[in-house]
């Protein structure tokens, strides 16, 4: 007979839904209603949000505490919690980083610690080029991993070469139980949808998982005549066999936005224009977005002998992608009089990767080491083709645009019909090959332990080989052939005085393709092909655990090597330039984040950044000392949530968002002014025949405050409306 204990930890364990418990008699006595609705709430309430514990590459998955490397990691639950769409949702929680777009589309551009990742580069389980491209759906992942810092050795080499100041690792989810979730979901003007999260295991010591989830989406956003539609499905597999363990992901994403507010470029000689109404819009009616994409990851691990293990994985992404762009371009910030112009690309990608290795540790006099070698590949390949239109003269004359472009003001647009097609580069039905990409590495590490692994030295090296052909759109034929080689190393240090608290320092590199020297009359050195771009990183700092709160304090450097036209006049061509690596940029910033409960009823999510990034070598020394352009030198995302003492069932929210000025030229000639932003939200958990019930709103932006968000590559962005999002969660 299982006794009054055993029953109510069993019964608190399945009304919690973290675990099955056994099956007992109906006779068997029950908590009473109210306590078992009050072990419901709490269980909600104590799910984890944010962790420092994540998966540092090639090293495999660390905890916070005897990690080298600053990291955070948001999981399943926040994103829920928050009603995250997108990565650039998720990251409104993290200090060092400020989401934008691409140059000209809708594409999401991370800037972390003042350098860009693009979407190209966002890994799925550590390999690149699987990643849905341009706008991801967070809610099929269980963890959004963000490592600060360079990372060309514990990644490799990012396929499009960004990522100098930090990766993102996204986790896909797995089945660790049986669950079945039902989000149905409100938002903006009119946006409805939802989502379903359902999985379990099955066999023999539940040898077998599925985890299934589907995400929906279609409405009119916050901003006038603005319209998205999301279609997004995840299945992932996993098996556990005796010492052999497998993973298998499937994915699909259509992701569609109709009437998107794009970027604004400034004229040469422009003022920043002020910031039109919070929702304005001056898209084209027949502008849009479709993206379609396929990918599937593959993953083994076998247990060689004890702590020691082998590992394989590999995955692909069919990547299709439609878009009508039409980027303002400002001529008089005064009155807002400017030009716009059209755009069409159609775009595919081809990619595959993989990735091999053994890790193992071994212990011999108080010495430990763990080992990890191995290699990866990446291929990427780039089929896209463009058309620009020609104007009507009438369109045009009133401010003198070239046949291209077309006379409109950014606070009174001019609404034209879909032009036809004017130059053409490319086949628009069947994309050519623009660019092909294989990035091969092998890597080999030691991290040697002392003092009951108190003190953890790693070192290690990956020599990374890249191959990059381009391609002319439309003889087909190849026009530049990049072959080169670059050895990446890495130093960590971690002291761990006590459990609770650790030191660190690294030394670490990033690595990007180097330019070629462009192909015209001008450039003296035309088609060369320099070595590959590699950024050196110092880091050091501190971690503290407390409660279920870590605080983390980093200082860092990073340097990355520029290119510039430098004049060199000759006697037959007296405008003539010669293509050169000698410009330089250095980030120095200090990053300080509390993440988690410090109490159970409190809880902090963010933190603060300074990071001043300064243009250190330019031509002819005339910009030297001067602010990078987009890169502010603090920010601040800090989030708080509360669970008060009369309302227990009650999780109040709160985050404030700043943004110091940035500059939007490399002469810091002007510049946008600081922001600050203000979310508020409230979560309440009711209990349904003993199963949570999770209803959900926020307001982001709650005094629709209007403001340029970024500035970074010369790109105005405005931030976001007043939005409103609820939504309601069934869990069985």
């Amino acid at each position: 007979m299982v006794n009054d204990r055993m029953r109510a930890r069993c019964a608190v364990m399945a009304l919690a839904l973290l675990s099955a418990c056994p099956v007992v008699a109906q006779t068997s006595a029950q908590p009473p209603a109210a306590q078992m609705e009050e072990i419901v709430v709490t269980a909600q309430q104590k799910r984890k949000q944010v962790i420092s514990d994540g998966n540092i590459g090639v090293l495999g998955s660390k905890s916070a505490l005897e990690t080298p490397f600053n990291v955070t990691t948001y999981t399943a639950q926040l994103i829920l919690d928050q009603q995250s769409e997108t990565l650039g949702d998720v990251l409104k929680n993290e200090p060092s980083v400020r989401t934008t777009f691409g140059s000209g589309n809708q594409s999401e551009l991370f800037v972390i610690r003042g350098f860009p990742l693009s979407g190209d580069d966002v890994a799925i389980d550590g390999l690149y080029g699987v990643t849905p491209r341009q706008i991801v759906s967070p809610e099929l992942y269980d963890r959004v991993q963000v490592l600060n810092g360079a990372n060309a050795f514990l990644f490799g080499a990012a396929p499009s070469g960004s990522g100098i100041g930090g990766s993102i690792n996204l986790i896909p989810k797995r089945a660790d139980r049986t669950l079945f979730r039902a989000t149905a979901s409100y938002g903006a003007n009119s946006i409805l949808g939802g989502n379903v999260d359902v999985g379990t295991r099955f066999g023999g010591d539940d040898m077998f998982g599925v985890r299934v989830n589907g995400v929906y989406r279609e409405g009119d956003t916050a901003i006038d005549r603005e319209r998205r539609e999301v279609r997004a499905a995840g299945v992932s597999l996993d098996a556990r066999i005796d010492r052999v363990r497998g993973t298998l992901d499937f994915g699909y994403e259509d992701q569609r936005a109709f009437a998107p507010r794009p970027e604004v470029q400034l004229a040469a000689t422009a003022a920043v224009p002020r910031v039109p109404g919070s929702t304005d819009n001056w898209a084209q009616p027949w502008t849009f977005t479709k993206l379609r994409d396929i990918y599937m990851l593959n993953r083994y691990e076998v247990d060689l002998a004890r702590d020691w293990m082998a590992y394989a994985s590999g995955g692909f992404r069919d990547g299709h992608e439609d878009g009508e762009y039409s980027t303002v371009t400002v001529t008089n910030g005064a009155t807002g009089a400017g030009t716009q112009s059209r755009l069409l690309v159609p775009r595919q990608d081809e990619n595959r990767s993989a990735q091999a290795g053994v890790r193992g540790k071994l212990k011999f006099e108080g010495v430990s080491n763990e080992i990890n070698a191995g290699g990866s590949l990446t291929y990427a390949e780039n089929r896209n083709s463009f058309a620009f239109a020609n104007y009507a003269a009438p369109l045009r004359a009133s401010c003198g645009a070239a046949a291209t472009s077309f006379c409109t003001n950014l606070y009174s647009p001019v609404l034209v019909d879909k032009p036809a097609n004017g130059t053409l580069g490319g086949n628009l039905d069947n994309p050519p090959p623009v660019t092909k990409t294989l990035l091969r590495s092998l890597f080999l590490s030691d991290t040697i332990g002392i003092l009951d692994n108190r003190v953890l030295l790693t070192g290690g090296a990956r020599r990374q080989f890249m191959k990059i052909d381009g391609f002319d759109r439309n003889t087909l034929a190849r026009t530049t052939h990049y072959t080169a080689a670059a050895t990446t190393p890495v130093v960590g240090l971690t002291l761990r005085p006590t459990e609770s608290l650790s030191f660190y320092a690294n030394r670490i590199e990033g690595l990007a393709q180097g330019p070629i020297a462009p192909t015209n009359a001008t450039t003296l050195n035309p088609g060369q092909i320099f070595a590959p771009f590699t950024s050196a990183q110092y880091e050091v700092g501190a971690k503290y655990e407390v409660h279920g709160l870590t605080a983390t304090v980093a200082l860092y450097q990073t340097t990355q090597p520029n290119s510039f036209n430098k004049p060199t006049p000759t006697p037959g061509n007296p405008g003539a330039t010669t293509f050169v690596v000698e410009g330089e940029q250095r980030n120095r910033g200090v990053e300080l984040s509390f993440n988690g409960e410090l109490t159970d009823q409190l809880r902090f999510i963010g933190g603060i950044t300074f990071n001043n990034a300064e243009q250190v070598k330019t031509l002819n020394g005339v910009n030297n000392g001067k602010k990078a352009v987009g890169v502010p030198d603090y920010q601040v995302n800090l989030g708080v949530e509360a669970v008060l003492p009369f309302l227990p069932a009650a999780t109040f929210t709160g985050r404030i968002v700043y943004t110091d000025a940035q500059f939007v030229d490399v002469t810091n000639a002007r510049q946008i002014p600081s922001w600050t932003r203000f979310d508020v939200g409230m979560r309440y958990v009711l209990v349904a025949d003993t199963h949570p019930v999770t209803l959900r709103l926020s307001i982001e932006n709650i005094d629709d405050k209007r403001y340029w968000s970024s500035s970074f590559g010369g790109f105005l962005i405005q931030g976001q409306p007043r939005t409103i999002k609820a939504s309601t969660t069934f869990e069985f």
